[in-house]
């Protein structure tokens, strides 16, 4: 089936798995549940599934094993277990995804060769900005693959995550205590309290603080988070939840090395940083502020309500390599830069309905919802302006450190040169977009064996778009419709085929809403077509195998290069396999283990070009085990492979392909302590995981070990 319910109510079926093995879940509910510690209510309905709406994303109660879509899961205990620190520690061990660069400040994910810097959620609503997001406060972590255009709206076009945040219990008391750090000099510490007020009212804290560091000159920041919940049941039939968050993040930004005469990294360079010492710097601030509401009318009719608030001020100032020629000048290198700044401001409502009935011989699941998002953004861009060639870019001689700090150094010719952030304006815009949003969708269980899903979501997307300096106004609306099939084929009780096809778009306006000139505002948007099919098979209790078939559609509206009258929609497709085994194998040995093949070629006016997308590894690659060696002490080993791909459209640099071995000693210290010892990059291997462009390319830690204490009073 291809539901809608599937991508997120089929995560909320997936805790269950998740913490029963401790490893990614991606296995059939257990029929009989109870709830957590942390107070997860489980609802009968028509006495078919139990269920915890813990999954902010979720919508239906769709057992994983019927869900016609690749997904996977990382829980909180196995977040702690393993040592993740971040979103790309995550991503490189799952099947069909990996992290681009991001420029050095913000998290960019690759799902089945399609990079996206928006397709964030937090509790099931979008997250856009930009930026690094911490795990401190998460519950887990879901990333699906595949369009998702019916429950999350536009983009995602090869995948989203969603982070589920922790909440407060009513009735407990329960703190608990994460310090940690590491060789190359990043300490931090995180706090989880839960203050049960009464049977019905809990309040949570979760803190952090960081200070930042790595293997890289100049490199140092701070991160601060701070995340109080409030969690009210005011009857066995309504909850609320209410959440706040405030980020600060400072970093300094690395847009690492270039490439030289071969198309690959320099690595007689891994050790320079080509940027300003004292002027490379990210900061941003950040509140976020939701309610959510949870009405059951009847045991099979659910309401949720959600509304949110996000406050985002972001500024990026970075310098960074444009050119370099390794053959004819190879002492020296061409530095481009700019200085963004972004407040932006997010309003979101949505309700949901959910409900079952009978129809003759088949049960149908509804889901039906209303969505708006407001969204207003003041961003400008500054291009580096420098003294001596009065333009944006300058050459400085290759050097450790590099001859500039505080936008004053010597260029290559000796000169003394400055450069000024403030001079050469290249862009300044105000836009708002408002988004109105329907979508209805039918789960149908025909028999015991066959069933379908079948959906629609209308999207209404209007942009304003204020070009300050040139006051000119520019609008646009684009009207979408997204459908999604599905059907599942139950071969066993814990068997089940499935095909799925799904849609979704990207506005003109692309993912940050950057502009609407010109030619553009002709276009339609982007749309992208996933066709999938695959096999889910529960193995054991605890265990089980999952595969899929996909392919990625993309029609893309262009301007014909020799008349800007005529539109040419340009198709490519990029399709792949992915196939992952995850849960335990017996009671002290569990295991999680992924593999993914993906191809892919450009298309333009002409035909195919014979080029592969950017940033597609023909293979990938990862296992991460675990064994309990007794009863207070586990071991982890983790390897994760990732083959060649292209840094750019033009195929002209390559990223190399790595093999990367971490591992993991856990020891329980007493009941309410334990202590973890995780190391990475165990063979210590010169390795480029990620790149933005040609000359920006991410140069890996070297064997790195991290010391983690936890206690719990």
């Amino acid at each position: 089936m291809f539901s809608v319910r599937c991508r997120i109510k089929a995560l909320g079926a997936l805790p269950v798995a998740a913490l029963a093995f401790g490893v990614f879940a991606d296995s059939e509910a257990d029929s009989e549940r109870s709830g957590d510690a942390k107070g997860m209510e489980e609802v009968v309905v028509f006495g078919q599934f139990l269920h915890s709406d813990a999954v902010r994303a979720l919508r239906t109660p769709t057992p994983i094993i019927d869900v016609p879509q690749s997904l996977s899961i990382i829980t909180a205990e196995q977040i702690e277990r393993r040592g993740y620190s971040s979103i790309a520690d995550i991503v490189s061990y799952l099947p069909g995804v990996n992290m681009s660069q991001g420029e050095g400040h913000r998290d960019a994910v690759v799902f089945r060769g399609v990079r996206s810097t928006a397709d964030f959620f937090i509790d099931g609503v979008r997250d856009d900005s930009q930026y690094y997001r911490s795990l401190y406060n998460l519950d887990q972590v879901e990333v699906l693959r595949g369009p998702n255009a019916l429950l999350f709206g536009r983009g995602g076009a090869g995948g989203v995550v969603n982070r589920v945040t922790k909440k407060a219990a009513p009735a407990e008391r329960f703190k608990s205590v994460l310090v940690y750090g590491d060789r190359l000099g990043e300490i931090g510490g995180q706090l989880d309290v839960n203050f049960g007020i009464s049977s019905n009212i809990g309040l949570r804290l979760n803190a952090m603080s960081e200070k930042l560091d790595n293997h890289r000159d100049h490199y140092d920041g701070n991160r601060t988070g701070f995340n109080p919940s409030l969690r009210i049941e005011l009857s066995e039939r309504f909850n609320l939840d209410v959440r706040y968050e405030y980020v600060n993040n400072e970093r300094f930004i690395d847009r690492g090395i270039p490439t030289g005469s071969d198309g690959r990294p320099v690595e007689e360079l891994s050790d320079y940083v080509f940027a300003d010492a004292n002027s490379n710097r990210s900061t941003l601030e950040a509140h976020m502020f939701s309610v959510q509401a949870e009405s059951w009318f009847t045991d099979s009719t659910k309401m949720n309500f959600i509304a949110s608030i996000n406050d985002f001020s972001k500024a990026y100032n970075n310098l960074y390599v444009a050119a370099y020629d390794q053959i004819a000048a190879p002492e020296r290198v061409i530095l481009d830069g700019y200085v963004d700044s972004t407040d932006r401001e997010n309003a979101n409502l949505a309700a949901t309905l959910i409900t079952e009935f009978e129809a003759g011989t088949t049960h149908h699941t509804i889901l039906a919802g209303l969505e708006y998002i407001s969204t207003s953004s003041d961003q400008d861009r500054f291009n580096a302006f420098w003294s001596t060639s009065l333009s944006d870019k300058e050459t400085f001689t290759v050097s450790r450190p590099l001859g500039l700090g505080a936008g004053i150094g010597i260029n290559a010719e000796g000169l003394s040169v400055s450069n000024d952030f403030s001079i050469d304006l290249n862009d300044d815009t105000r836009v708002t977009v408002d988004v109105v949003s329907a979508f209805l969708q039918d789960e149908i269980e025909l028999n015991e064996r066959l069933s379908a899903v079948v959906g629609l979501r209308f999207d209404q997307f209007d942009i304003e778009v204020i070009n300050v300096p040139a006051d000119d106004l520019r609008t646009r609306q684009d009207r979408e419709v997204s459908p999604r099939f599905g059907l599942i084929y139950k071969w066993s009780e814990n068997t089940s085929l499935y095909g799925s096809l799904s849609e979704t778009f990207l506005p003109r306006s692309g993912e940050q809403y950057a502009n609407i000139n010109g030619d553009k505002d002709r276009l339609d948007p982007d749309t992208f077509r996933n066709v999938e099919v695959g096999l889910k098979w529960d193995i054991a209790e605890n265990l089980s195998f999952t595969a899929a078939f996909f392919e990625i559609e993309k029609s893309s509206p262009q301007v014909a290069d020799n008349d800007p009258a005529t539109l040419d929609v340009i198709d490519s497709e990029i399709s792949g396999f992915e196939a992952q085994l995850s849960g335990a194998i017996n009671d002290r040995w569990s295991v999680y283990a992924g593999v993914s093949t993906l191809d892919g070629e450009q298309v333009n006016r002409n035909g195919a070009t014979g080029l592969k997308p950017r940033e597609l590894p023909e293979r990938m690659a990862s296992v991460w085990t675990e064994f309990d060696l007794n009863d207070r002490l586990s071991v982890g080993y983790g390897l994760t492979y990732q083959s060649d791909s292209f840094v750019n459209n033009n195929n002209s640099a390559l990223l190399p392909g790595y093999t990367r071995m971490d591992a993991t000693v856990n020891y329980q210290w007493s009941n309410s302590s334990s202590i973890q010892l995780r190391m990475e990059n165990l063979t210590d291997e010169l390795y480029f995981p990620s790149s933005h462009s040609t000359h920006q390319i991410t140069v890996a830690p070297p064997f790195n070990v991290r010391v983690a204490f936890t206690a719990s009073f």
